[in-house]
């Protein structure tokens, strides 16, 4: 290994992370101890054998070049139509200004953007991979033509949205640029700083780095409660934000803070009354009894969680939550059944989910992690083994 080269240990715990798992889970489907994993990823037991390098990338769903450093995509990842397009139009910077007469933000964007993120609220991910290269180059082309804050604030959503799916896509790093060029853009607002922040921490959560989306969540939630946003949006993105720093603090193994933190956000859900804003997302009760499923689930209390989505999915709220919403967390139930062992009704969740927003599931790579875990607990019920078939599990990847 030549220096500067991130050791295969450390590349093996990276790419557990992103694929959302413990090392007692890739120790279980690899047939080896959690301490044998621990000491491949500390690099006290060395990968040198190409055979075992092979059946871990196998697990991990990545090239075994990957793991020894050559970069490659992952093996087994959707391969959507506009993410190459989505990377180039992330590494544009000569696109030409708008005509002086033109600085103003269009009709026209402003309703193309409120396409997108209808797209994007209703797990419709590869429309919405396919809109958002050509967006982004007019959204920008806008703003550097000079239109003010409402130029500002369509390429900071048009950056929220890249960065959002992005990260559904398992694409944490890129969407980490999209959101952080999100931030700068805003330029100190802090309402739309705070719109930037939600997309940065879930981008930075799913890197594995949740004390650092702590931070970041926390010190916009701050900052707008500061500028004393009286407006619908100031709650709003605030309970957001706290939500957001409560995943965050869970995907540490912090009970306390996530606790903490969900009840600040329980809070000013009380006020609000899940207000949907079109343009900033919604948050309410049903928003935090959900994160709430999540947290627990990141914390590895499937009991816990069991009884909270349960208890959520039979309110007026969870019914209001958009289409995106429900999906994901129908994914954090069935990974809260698989935790206590009920493979069935983790499979009912998966179903369900599917059937309200196949993209969700079929193209999320924890979403197809989680199928491959309740294929490989035993007789699939029907509706995962259709699943399977449909996003090209065989029972062998399902048990990888």
């Amino acid at each position: 290994m030549t220096s500067g080269e991130v050791p295969v240990g450390r590349r093996v715990a990276q790419w557990r992370i992103r694929r959302r798992m413990t090392q007692q889970m890739l120790a279980d489907r690899l047939g080896k101890s959690k301490s044998w994993v621990d000491k491949v990823e500390r690099g006290v037991r060395s990968l040198d054998r190409f055979s075992v390098i092979q059946d871990v990338a196998r697990v991990l769903r990545v090239e075994p070049a990957t793991l020894v450093g050559r970069e490659s995509r992952p093996a087994g990842s959707v391969d959507v139509e506009g993410v190459e397009g989505l990377r180039a139009a992330l590494a544009r910077y000569d696109l030409p200004r708008a005509a002086t007469g033109s600085a103003a933000p269009t009709p026209d964007l402003g309703r193309r953007v409120e396409h997108a993120w209808s797209a994007y609220q209703h797990a419709r991910h590869a429309q919405v991979m396919r809109l958002v290269p050509d967006l982004l180059d007019a959204a920008r082309r806008a703003h550097a033509a000079g239109g003010g804050h409402g130029t500002t604030g369509l390429l900071v959503r048009v950056y929220r949205i890249t960065a959002s799916v992005l990260v559904k896509l398992g694409e944490p790093d890129v969407a980490w640029l999209a959101a952080d060029r999100a931030v700068a853009v805003a330029a100190g607002d802090p309402g739309w700083t705070a719109v930037a922040a939600v997309p940065l921490g879930q981008a930075l959560r799913a890197t594995g780095r949740g004390r650092l989306a702590t931070m970041v969540t926390i010190a916009a939630a701050n900052r707008i409660a500061a500028a004393h946003d009286r407006s619908s949006a100031g709650p709003t993105l605030g309970g957001t934000l706290w939500v957001e720093a409560a995943l965050a603090a869970a995907s540490c193994g912090d009970a306390h803070s996530a606790a903490e933190w969900l009840g600040l956000a329980a809070e000013i859900a009380g006020r609000v009354d899940d207000r949907h804003d079109p343009h900033l997302g919604g948050f309410g009760p049903a928003t935090v009894q959900v994160a709430h499923v999540a947290a627990a689930v990141e914390l590895g209390d499937g009991g816990e969680a069991v009884a909270r989505h349960e208890a959520v999915i039979g309110t007026d709220g969870w019914r209001r939550l958009p289409v995106e919403h429900r999906a994901a967390h129908l994914v954090d139930a069935a990974r809260a059944y698989l935790q206590i062992g009920d493979l069935l009704r983790a499979g009912r969740a998966l179903t369900e989910a599917d059937r309200i927003a196949p993209d969700e599931i079929r193209m999320r790579p924890l979403a197809r992690t989680v199928i491959g875990e309740v294929a490989r607990g035993g007789p699939a019920p029907a509706g995962v083994s259709h699943l399977t078939t449909a996003i090209g599990l065989t029972r062998r990847a399902g048990q990888a």
